[in-house]
């Protein structure tokens, strides 16, 4: 993996590329960016694809102490990591964290020339879902978050709907999510930037971003599951609706990974719409 160094600490990131089209495919919490492995192999020969680590877990290296992993603070991240490898007419791709819509909402979008909305925080759905609550609320602990993660050293406890069972309909292979989660098994720090994220990040966010989504006047497409679990399918209606030139594609079989449950399926819609200007 490369690095870059950005305000908040040196955040890692793959980089497939080549002279196409930019795509920057961004992650959730404890989803590291192998997430987009199937997504990225079918897309890496039409498109430059960038994956970023993003300190939300996943990551291997601590950010500095007192850096601001608000929500609106990972979006000036994301911007910031934009600006520093220089990349323009960005398609920019979220899933499961809503940071790509706090993007837009912070007037940070001028290099996106392109939005993917995957399924994510949403509207009033932050904390998202059962496994979203319980999270949030172990962060508020001393040492709640540790005492949360210890038991997802045990693969099965990995499948209950509290944890990551309703994110995806089919198990994450045990390497990949063995990987996920071990930065914030074994690092007091990395847990810290997970606290500072679930504590300084509020619901009202995603109600005000969405309110100006509508300033996104460029090319949009929402992809949601009408089986999600966690994230609500209307919520991809919704999303699609207040963006101005916004389709929605659902794609059934699939909780909130869609990229794991249905990688060809993804890939294929993000390749028509990212080379079919939308």
């Amino acid at each position: 993996m490369s690095e870059v160094e950005l305000r908040p600490g040196v955040i890692a990131y793959t980089d497939t590329g080549g002279p196409g089209p930019v795509l920057v495919l961004l992650t959730g919490l404890f989803v590291g960016g192998s997430v987009w492995r199937g997504v990225v192999d079918r897309l890496r020969g039409d498109f430059r694809c960038v994956v970023p680590e993003l300190p939300l877990g996943a990551h291997r290296r601590p950010m500095r102490a007192g850096a601001d992993l608000s929500g609106r603070g990972l979006a000036r991240l994301v911007a910031d990591l934009l600006t520093a490898l220089d990349l323009r007419d960005v398609t920019l791709v979220g899933l499961d964290w809503g940071g790509a819509q706090l993007l837009v909402a912070e007037g940070l979008d001028e290099r996106v020339g392109r939005l993917v909305l995957l399924p994510q925080e949403a509207f009033d759905n932050f904390p998202p879902g059962l496994p979203g609550r319980f999270v949030r609320l172990a962060a508020r602990m001393p040492g709640g978050l540790a005492a949360a993660l210890r038991p997802l050293r045990w693969r099965p406890a990995r499948r209950m709907p509290f944890t990551f069972g309703w994110m995806s309909k089919r198990p994450v292979p045990d390497e990949i999510m063995d990987a996920w989660f071990e930065p914030a098994l074994t690092s007091a720090e990395v847990r810290r930037d997970v606290r500072a994220y679930l504590l300084a990040s509020r619901r009202g966010e995603y109600l005000r971003a969405a309110e100006r989504l509508s300033r996104f006047d460029r090319p949009a497409l929402v992809v949601w599951s009408p089986e999600d679990r966690i994230m609500p399918p209307e919520h991809g209606e919704r999303l699609a609706a207040r963006l101005p030139r916004a389709r929605l594609v659902r794609i059934p079989d699939s909780y909130t990974l869609i990229p794991e449950d249905q990688p060809a399926r993804c890939a294929q819609a993000i390749r028509a719409f990212a080379l079919g200007g939308g």
